[in-house]
């Protein structure tokens, strides 16, 4: 479903991903992993379209999407759940939501309010609230949930999990498992290595902006130096 091959992408004159390789398959959880700099969170303004890369190509859904802008590459089926959510503050959490609601493009179960009301249950009694009185687990439950409005056909989560309390991070991992349950295709960042590692498909692990190493959750937890030298502090 998407591909990335030898992605090259650079602020200004400091280049950050030096061929980035990447793939999602349909109906795929994958993950991001790396230590903080590596170049994940710049892997996700390309495919977004919020960098414009230098060298490489993006395949979505069969079709080149490097270089479109981020409103062609949403409305191509891609949904981003951004690091630090960045909700409309202004509006209610019903506003947030119903703002990016659009059909499932090519037919097929659509996500609806109510469905997402259904998913993240916390939010039924905050619906006329702002976003900007909403706590941190709060508002990361709304970024998902408009997210999922916009009906994607992969979805991306930018540290998915930071910042959170247990319990609203032990929500937000039962989410994702009815999401990889209804073949929703992810790409996942978060530094919870075990957390992941219950629920993916495939890993992929960043070392100054290129992929250093691919493989599955039982490769992955197998080989503990690999995890020491390139996700441990």
């Amino acid at each position: 479903m998407l591909e990335l091959c030898g992605i090259e992408a650079s602020y200004g004159e400091s280049q950050v991903l030096f061929g980035m390789d990447l793939t999602v398959g349909a109906g795929e959880v994958a993950t991001l992993l790396g230590r903080n700099g590596m170049g994940k969170t710049t892997t996700v303004r390309t495919i977004m379209g919020i960098m414009r890369p230098h060298g490489g190509r993006i395949m979505f859904d069969g079709a080149g999407i490097q270089g479109q802008p981020s409103y062609k590459v949403a409305q191509a089926g891609i949904g981003l759940v951004p690091e630090g959510r960045q909700i409309f503050p202004n509006l209610s959490v019903r506003e947030n939501l119903v703002a990016t609601a659009r059909k499932r493009q090519g037919g097929g179960e659509n996500w609806t309010f109510d469905k997402v009301i259904d998913l993240f249950p916390a939010l039924a009694v905050r619906l006329e609230s702002a976003g900007n009185q909403l706590s941190g687990g709060e508002q990361q439950m709304l970024a998902v949930g408009r997210a999922l409005m916009t009906n994607p056909q992969l979805l991306i989560l930018d540290e998915a999990t930071e910042g959170l309390a247990p319990l609203i991070r032990t929500e937000i991992w039962n989410c994702l498992t009815e999401l990889k349950t209804a073949r929703q295709s992810i790409l996942v960042i978060d530094k919870n290595v075990d957390a992941l590692a219950k629920i993916a498909d495939r890993h992929h692990i960043v070392e100054k902006g290129r992929v250093v190493w691919t493989g599955t959750s039982d490769e992955l937890g197998a080989d503990s130096e690999l995890q020491a030298r390139y996700l441990g502090v």
